[in-house]
């Protein structure tokens, strides 16, 4: 008897430890260990919501929903290019428009959120099951992949006109909020691999805000392209923490608590190593932007606070059982606490008089701290993970310094793979003959030949 009171004891501890933990947990413990963004870095966050927003807009001369305030102080009406409604794109994609900013140099192509009356939309999100699309070395979501492809069949030749009109010094941006911010991070990650098409234009020139973003691609590509690839996470939001596939969500939001609850159950005993090993998993893309405004035990807003990483062990995990899961998602909440965080990083650059404690500036440039992140994904056996030396992080005709011997070696077998090399391949078709000459082989079979 006292034996079974003693285990009762033990699992209502357990439990309660559990709830405890879970219930107390919330969205700013994620990043408490990433260091701050610099404003320079953060400066075009709120200016890309604002286009984003204008998408909703019939006409950007008498707008509907810009804050009084503000308006779209950023969003000239004579810099649209063009937009695509829901007639034009169909059931494939959201809509979108293409903005040239001339004041910034920027070819801009923005897309816009889920339409949560439109039954396209969802089709778009749960065209997809784990593992169905391999790309690049790595899994996307398959849904999201053809949106991209479909609005670049539509757009690369205006993109590219506009480019070569607008001159060498123009960037290229893509962005998108909820469901576009999938969308637009395949679009970059397909643009970077075929720059040719776009003028060859420099990959430094290349940039992606996935704003609320849903995880639209495997681990390996994530850190791969945080380069070009910025995501922005609002305290709270749910989508970016939803490794769950996104029809079970939909089909069960009439009972979202239930579902996010049993969430927390499964991933409790599941390690997080074991998550991150699983080259199937899709996580939010690029290097994160976490926007913090609540504390523990603290009730209401706080001035918000940037911080940013380029995170290997973790992007965003853990389920938060809070009542702003969903209001944390809003396009139009995350356009004012950026632009509140934006001043007050502003606000702290201003020259004062030396603090006693010095601040600790930031060890390591971005560039830096991607290779970092790279490394660390090789190290942790990521799968598909890529050596520092198969991505291109400058311009095509730079320096580098041939790799040597050992680092060639280890950088083959990242090159391998999931594709065949040329030593693989010649010695798949062709053997030696007696007088050491190249012989093709007899036997050869057609799947000896492909190369991925």
């Amino acid at each position: 008897m006292s034996v079974s009171c003693g285990l009762e004891w033990v699992v209502c501890l357990g439990c309660t430890r559990w709830a405890w933990k879970r219930l107390t947990y919330i969205g700013a413990y994620d990043s408490e260990t990433w260091p701050p963004a610099e404003p320079a870095d953060f400066e075009a966050i709120p200016r890309i919501c604002r286009v984003i927003l204008a998408i909703y807009e019939e006409d950007l001369s008498n707008p509907k929903f810009a804050p009084p305030e503000r308006g779209y102080a950023d969003v000239d009406p004579a810099g649209v290019v063009k937009r695509a409604t829901y007639a034009d794109v169909g059931t494939a994609c959201p809509p979108y428009i293409v903005y040239v900013d001339h004041l910034r140099k920027e070819v801009i192509l923005a897309i816009r959120g889920l339409n949560l009356v439109r039954n396209a939309d969802y089709k778009v999100l749960m065209d997809n099951k784990l593992g169905m699309q391999m790309f690049d070395g790595g899994y996307v979501h398959h849904g999201l992949l053809k949106a991209a492809q479909f609005i670049l069949e539509r757009e690369t030749d205006t993109l590219r006109e506009l480019l070569e009109k607008s001159g060498p010094d123009y960037k290229l941006i893509f962005a998108g909020h909820s469901l576009g911010s999938g969308i637009a991070a395949l679009v970059t990650v397909l643009v970077v691999n075929n720059r040719k098409m776009f003028g060859n234009i420099p990959r430094s020139q290349i940039r992606c805000y996935a704003l609320a973003p849903a995880r639209c691609m495997s681990l390996n590509l994530a850190v791969k392209y945080a380069d070009v690839i910025n995501s922005v996470v609002l305290q709270d939001d749910f989508l970016p923490r939803t490794p769950t596939p996104l029809e079970y969500i939909f089909g069960s939001i009439f009972c979202l608590p239930c579902l996010l609850f049993i969430m927390c159950l499964r991933d409790t005993f599941k390690q997080d190593r074991r998550k991150f090993k699983d080259p199937r998993r899709l996580y939010a893309p690029g290097r994160m932007y976490h926007i913090v405004e609540r504390k523990f035990c603290r009730c209401g807003r706080f001035p918000p606070e940037v911080r940013t990483a380029i995170p290997v062990e973790g992007r965003f995990e853990h389920i938060v059982l809070s009542c702003s899961t969903t209001s944390d998602h809003a396009l139009a909440w995350i356009e004012r606490e950026s632009e509140k965080a934006l001043e007050l990083m502003r606000e702290k650059e201003k020259p004062t008089t030396p603090p006693v404690q010095q601040k600790m500036e930031r060890l390591q440039s971005f560039e830096e701290e991607h290779k970092d992140a790279l490394q660390r994904a090789k190290t942790l056996d990521v799968p598909h993970a890529v050596d520092l030396s198969e991505v291109e992080i400058q311009e095509e005709g730079a320096n580098s310094t041939p790799p040597s011997d050992t680092h060639s070696e280890t950088t083959s077998e990242a090159k391998s793979a999931g594709r065949t090399s040329w030593d693989e391949l010649m010695d798949k078709l062709f053997t030696r003959d007696k007088g050491g000459k190249l012989v093709v082989k007899k036997d050869i079979k057609e799947r000896d030949i492909v190369i991925e």
